[in-house]
Protein backbone atom coordinates (compact mmCIF):
# COMPACT_ATOMS: atom_id res chain seq x y z
CA UNK A 1 0.00 0.00 0.00
CA UNK A 2 1.25 3.39 -0.72
CA UNK A 3 2.21 5.65 2.40
CA UNK A 4 0.18 8.80 2.74
CA UNK A 5 3.33 11.09 1.71
CA UNK A 6 3.20 8.54 -1.57
CA UNK A 7 -0.76 9.92 -2.29
CA UNK A 8 -0.29 12.95 -1.87
CA UNK A 9 -2.30 15.41 -0.13
CA UNK A 10 -6.33 15.12 -0.55
CA UNK A 11 -6.83 18.24 -2.43
CA UNK A 12 -4.53 16.87 -5.58
CA UNK A 13 -6.61 15.08 -7.01
CA UNK A 14 -4.98 12.23 -9.56
CA UNK A 15 -6.02 12.33 -13.32
CA UNK A 16 -4.78 10.57 -16.80
CA UNK A 17 -6.35 12.36 -19.83
CA UNK A 18 -6.36 12.03 -23.53
CA UNK A 19 -6.58 14.88 -25.55
CA UNK A 20 -7.13 14.74 -29.11
CA UNK A 21 -5.94 18.38 -30.86
CA UNK A 22 -6.20 19.58 -33.94
CA UNK A 23 -4.38 22.60 -33.51
CA UNK A 24 -0.97 22.65 -31.73
CA UNK A 25 -1.70 26.12 -30.10
CA UNK A 26 -5.30 24.41 -28.63
CA UNK A 27 -2.89 21.83 -27.11
CA UNK A 28 -0.37 24.46 -25.50
CA UNK A 29 -3.08 26.18 -24.15
CA UNK A 30 -4.68 22.95 -22.27
CA UNK A 31 -0.87 22.01 -21.67
CA UNK A 32 -0.33 25.03 -19.62
CA UNK A 33 -3.74 25.04 -17.34
CA UNK A 34 -3.12 21.58 -16.57
CA UNK A 35 0.53 22.48 -15.59
CA UNK A 36 -0.56 25.49 -13.66
CA UNK A 37 -3.23 23.18 -11.83
CA UNK A 38 -0.44 20.97 -10.69
CA UNK A 39 1.19 23.37 -9.30
CA UNK A 40 -1.15 24.96 -7.30
CA UNK A 41 -1.66 21.57 -6.01
CA UNK A 42 2.36 21.67 -4.73
CA UNK A 43 3.89 19.00 -7.60
CA UNK A 44 6.67 19.34 -9.59
CA UNK A 45 5.53 19.49 -13.39
CA UNK A 46 6.81 18.36 -16.70
CA UNK A 47 6.22 19.70 -20.55
CA UNK A 48 7.45 16.72 -23.11
CA UNK A 49 6.88 18.41 -26.39
CA UNK A 50 8.54 18.26 -30.12
CA UNK A 51 11.45 21.61 -30.36
CA UNK A 52 14.44 22.33 -28.14
CA UNK A 53 13.89 22.95 -24.70
CA UNK A 54 14.23 26.76 -24.58
CA UNK A 55 11.77 27.21 -27.05
CA UNK A 56 9.26 24.35 -24.84
CA UNK A 57 10.00 26.83 -22.08
CA UNK A 58 9.11 29.94 -23.75
CA UNK A 59 5.71 28.05 -24.61
CA UNK A 60 4.76 27.77 -20.53
CA UNK A 61 6.13 31.18 -20.16
CA UNK A 62 2.82 32.83 -21.72
CA UNK A 63 0.67 31.68 -18.21
CA UNK A 64 2.63 33.50 -15.73
CA UNK A 65 1.77 30.84 -12.83
CA UNK A 66 4.02 28.26 -15.07
CA UNK A 67 6.40 31.48 -15.88
CA UNK A 68 6.51 31.96 -11.71
CA UNK A 69 7.26 27.80 -11.60
CA UNK A 70 9.92 27.89 -13.92
CA UNK A 71 11.99 30.34 -12.35
CA UNK A 72 11.70 28.66 -9.14
CA UNK A 73 12.59 24.76 -10.42
CA UNK A 74 9.37 23.75 -10.06
CA UNK A 75 8.65 23.72 -14.01
CA UNK A 76 10.73 21.20 -15.97
CA UNK A 77 10.57 20.61 -19.66
CA UNK A 78 12.14 17.89 -22.07
CA UNK A 79 11.87 17.74 -25.72
CA UNK A 80 10.60 14.46 -27.03
CA UNK A 81 12.44 15.24 -29.95
CA UNK A 82 16.33 14.78 -27.81
CA UNK A 83 14.74 11.93 -25.78
CA UNK A 84 13.59 9.31 -28.54
CA UNK A 85 14.97 8.84 -32.17
CA UNK A 86 12.66 8.84 -35.02
CA UNK A 87 10.97 5.56 -35.19
CA UNK A 88 11.67 4.41 -31.76
CA UNK A 89 9.42 1.87 -29.85
CA UNK A 90 8.79 2.46 -26.46
CA UNK A 91 9.54 0.07 -23.89
CA UNK A 92 6.31 0.22 -22.15
CA UNK A 93 7.39 -1.06 -18.36
CA UNK A 94 10.80 0.90 -19.04
CA UNK A 95 9.07 3.98 -19.25
CA UNK A 96 7.06 3.28 -16.52
CA UNK A 97 9.97 3.19 -14.60
CA UNK A 98 11.09 6.25 -15.65
CA UNK A 99 8.34 8.02 -14.45
CA UNK A 100 8.55 6.19 -11.31
CA UNK A 101 11.93 7.63 -10.88
CA UNK A 102 11.03 11.26 -11.31
CA UNK A 103 8.06 11.00 -9.27
CA UNK A 104 10.36 9.62 -6.93
CA UNK A 105 12.59 12.44 -7.04
CA UNK A 106 9.94 15.02 -6.92
CA UNK A 107 8.69 13.35 -3.33
CA UNK A 108 12.24 13.97 -2.31
CA UNK A 109 12.77 17.39 -2.94
CA UNK A 110 9.61 18.16 -0.95
CA UNK A 111 7.10 18.52 -4.06
CA UNK A 112 3.93 16.68 -3.49
CA UNK A 113 3.63 14.50 -6.59
CA UNK A 114 4.76 14.85 -10.40
CA UNK A 115 2.16 16.09 -13.38
CA UNK A 116 3.13 15.61 -16.77
CA UNK A 117 1.52 17.37 -19.77
CA UNK A 118 3.19 15.08 -22.78
CA UNK A 119 2.85 15.71 -26.81
CA UNK A 120 3.34 11.96 -27.79
CA UNK A 121 2.38 12.48 -31.51
CA UNK A 122 5.80 11.91 -32.94
CA UNK A 123 5.97 8.30 -30.91
CA UNK A 124 3.09 6.76 -32.83
CA UNK A 125 3.38 7.28 -35.95
CA UNK A 126 3.51 3.44 -37.01
CA UNK A 127 2.00 0.36 -36.22
CA UNK A 128 4.22 -0.92 -33.79
CA UNK A 129 4.97 2.00 -31.91
CA UNK A 130 0.78 2.40 -31.52
CA UNK A 131 0.90 -1.00 -30.23
CA UNK A 132 3.70 -0.26 -27.82
CA UNK A 133 2.73 3.23 -26.68
CA UNK A 134 -0.97 1.82 -26.08
CA UNK A 135 -0.07 -0.99 -23.44
CA UNK A 136 2.53 1.21 -22.04
CA UNK A 137 -0.29 4.11 -21.09
CA UNK A 138 -2.47 1.51 -19.58
CA UNK A 139 0.10 0.20 -17.62
CA UNK A 140 1.42 3.39 -16.41
CA UNK A 141 -2.63 4.31 -15.70
CA UNK A 142 -2.17 1.30 -12.90
CA UNK A 143 1.00 3.23 -11.89
CA UNK A 144 -1.18 6.73 -11.41
CA UNK A 145 -3.54 5.02 -9.67
CA UNK A 146 -1.41 4.08 -6.66
CA UNK A 147 0.66 7.07 -6.73
CA UNK A 148 0.69 10.89 -6.87
CA UNK A 149 1.70 11.35 -10.57
CA UNK A 150 -1.26 12.67 -12.92
CA UNK A 151 -0.39 13.12 -17.15
CA UNK A 152 -2.13 14.46 -20.01
CA UNK A 153 -1.56 12.71 -23.12
CA UNK A 154 -1.72 15.04 -26.51
CA UNK A 155 -2.33 13.38 -29.89
CA UNK A 156 -2.66 15.22 -33.28
CA UNK A 157 -6.27 13.50 -34.88
CA UNK A 158 -5.45 15.83 -38.21
CA UNK A 159 -1.82 13.92 -38.31
CA UNK A 160 -2.56 10.80 -36.79
CA UNK A 161 -6.24 10.06 -37.74
CA UNK A 162 -9.23 9.65 -35.45
CA UNK A 163 -9.08 5.31 -35.14
CA UNK A 164 -5.00 5.31 -34.15
CA UNK A 165 -5.83 8.44 -31.18
CA UNK A 166 -8.94 6.55 -30.26
CA UNK A 167 -6.71 3.46 -29.92
CA UNK A 168 -5.16 5.53 -27.38
CA UNK A 169 -7.76 7.31 -25.60
CA UNK A 170 -9.37 3.73 -24.80
CA UNK A 171 -6.72 2.99 -22.46
CA UNK A 172 -7.25 6.00 -20.25
CA UNK A 173 -9.71 7.55 -17.55
CA UNK A 174 -10.77 9.79 -19.63
CA UNK A 175 -10.83 11.23 -23.03
CA UNK A 176 -11.11 14.87 -24.57
CA UNK A 177 -11.45 14.39 -28.60
CA UNK A 178 -10.66 11.20 -28.29
CA UNK A 179 -13.31 9.48 -30.09
CA UNK A 180 -13.68 6.13 -28.08
CA UNK A 181 -16.61 4.46 -26.94
CA UNK A 182 -15.02 3.40 -23.85
CA UNK A 183 -12.17 3.37 -21.16
CA UNK A 184 -10.51 0.09 -20.13
CA UNK A 185 -7.53 1.76 -17.40
CA UNK A 186 -6.15 0.68 -14.54
CA UNK A 187 -7.78 3.07 -11.82
CA UNK A 188 -9.98 0.04 -10.15
CA UNK A 189 -11.69 -0.95 -6.86
CA UNK A 190 -11.66 -3.77 -4.88
CA UNK A 191 -8.45 -5.13 -6.65
CA UNK A 192 -10.10 -5.32 -10.15
CA UNK A 193 -7.47 -6.10 -13.06
CA UNK A 194 -8.90 -3.61 -14.77
CA UNK A 195 -11.90 -0.47 -14.96
CA UNK A 196 -14.43 -0.39 -17.66
CA UNK A 197 -16.60 2.95 -18.52
CA UNK A 198 -18.19 3.61 -21.30
CA UNK A 199 -20.28 1.82 -23.79
CA UNK A 200 -19.37 -1.59 -25.68
CA UNK A 201 -21.23 -1.08 -29.03
CA UNK A 202 -20.82 -1.37 -32.63
CA UNK A 203 -18.43 1.51 -32.67
CA UNK A 204 -16.32 -0.76 -30.41
CA UNK A 205 -15.99 -3.71 -32.57
CA UNK A 206 -12.53 -3.53 -33.81
CA UNK A 207 -11.29 -1.29 -30.68
CA UNK A 208 -12.13 -3.85 -27.88
CA UNK A 209 -10.03 -6.68 -28.53
CA UNK A 210 -7.15 -4.86 -28.82
CA UNK A 211 -7.77 -2.81 -25.88
CA UNK A 212 -8.05 -6.19 -24.02
CA UNK A 213 -4.87 -7.29 -25.53
CA UNK A 214 -3.25 -4.81 -24.70
CA UNK A 215 -4.30 -4.58 -21.13
CA UNK A 216 -2.54 -7.33 -20.41
CA UNK A 217 -4.80 -8.57 -17.86
CA UNK A 218 -3.70 -11.24 -15.82
CA UNK A 219 -4.16 -12.39 -12.32
CA UNK A 220 -1.90 -15.02 -9.54
CA UNK A 221 -5.04 -17.07 -10.16
CA UNK A 222 -7.30 -18.12 -12.69
CA UNK A 223 -9.75 -15.76 -12.35
CA UNK A 224 -9.65 -12.25 -13.61
CA UNK A 225 -11.73 -9.26 -12.13
CA UNK A 226 -13.17 -6.51 -14.26
CA UNK A 227 -14.98 -3.28 -12.40
CA UNK A 228 -17.45 -2.38 -15.00
CA UNK A 229 -19.44 -0.53 -12.37
CA UNK A 230 -18.76 2.44 -14.98
CA UNK A 231 -20.74 0.39 -18.06
CA UNK A 232 -23.39 1.67 -19.66
CA UNK A 233 -24.28 -0.81 -22.47
CA UNK A 234 -22.22 -3.75 -23.42
CA UNK A 235 -23.64 -5.88 -26.59
CA UNK A 236 -23.81 -9.58 -27.40
CA UNK A 237 -20.36 -9.00 -29.76
CA UNK A 238 -18.07 -7.37 -26.32
CA UNK A 239 -19.36 -10.24 -24.62
CA UNK A 240 -18.02 -12.60 -26.88
CA UNK A 241 -14.96 -10.94 -27.77
CA UNK A 242 -14.27 -11.49 -24.11
CA UNK A 243 -15.28 -14.94 -23.64
CA UNK A 244 -12.74 -15.04 -26.64
CA UNK A 245 -10.42 -13.53 -24.72
CA UNK A 246 -10.78 -15.13 -21.14
CA UNK A 247 -10.41 -18.48 -23.09
CA UNK A 248 -7.17 -17.95 -25.22
CA UNK A 249 -5.92 -17.09 -22.04
CA UNK A 250 -7.45 -20.17 -19.90
CA UNK A 251 -8.76 -17.67 -17.03
CA UNK A 252 -12.24 -16.95 -15.76
CA UNK A 253 -13.30 -13.32 -16.47
CA UNK A 254 -15.52 -11.85 -13.88
CA UNK A 255 -17.47 -8.84 -15.03
CA UNK A 256 -19.20 -6.90 -12.20
CA UNK A 257 -21.30 -4.28 -13.54
CA UNK A 258 -25.04 -2.93 -12.53
CA UNK A 259 -26.36 -3.71 -15.89
CA UNK A 260 -28.74 -6.49 -16.09
CA UNK A 261 -28.45 -7.43 -19.69
CA UNK A 262 -25.01 -9.09 -19.85
CA UNK A 263 -25.75 -12.07 -17.32
CA UNK A 264 -28.89 -12.42 -19.83
CA UNK A 265 -26.42 -12.54 -22.88
CA UNK A 266 -23.81 -14.75 -21.09
CA UNK A 267 -26.16 -17.46 -19.98
CA UNK A 268 -28.50 -16.90 -23.93
CA UNK A 269 -24.68 -17.71 -25.49
CA UNK A 270 -23.16 -20.03 -23.23
CA UNK A 271 -20.41 -18.06 -22.45
CA UNK A 272 -18.95 -20.33 -19.94
CA UNK A 273 -15.58 -18.37 -19.41
CA UNK A 274 -17.23 -15.33 -18.43
CA UNK A 275 -18.97 -14.69 -15.05
CA UNK A 276 -21.01 -11.45 -14.71
CA UNK A 277 -22.03 -10.21 -10.95
CA UNK A 278 -24.31 -7.59 -10.27
CA UNK A 279 -22.27 -4.27 -8.35
CA UNK A 280 -24.30 -2.87 -5.54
Amino acid sequence: MPTEQERGPRSAARDHVCRGYRRRGGFVAHAQEFLAEGLAAGERVLYVAPGDETALAGQLRADERCDEGLARGAVQVASVDATYATGDVVDPAGQVERYAAATSEALAAGFTGLRVAADATSLVRTAAQVDAFARYENLVDHYMAAHPMSAMCGYDVGELGGEVVAELACMHPRAVEGGTPFHLHGHARDGSAAALDGDLDLDSRRLWPLALERAGLRSEGSTIVIDATGLAFADHRSLVALATYAEQHAVTVVLRTRLATPARLVELLDLTSVRVERAA
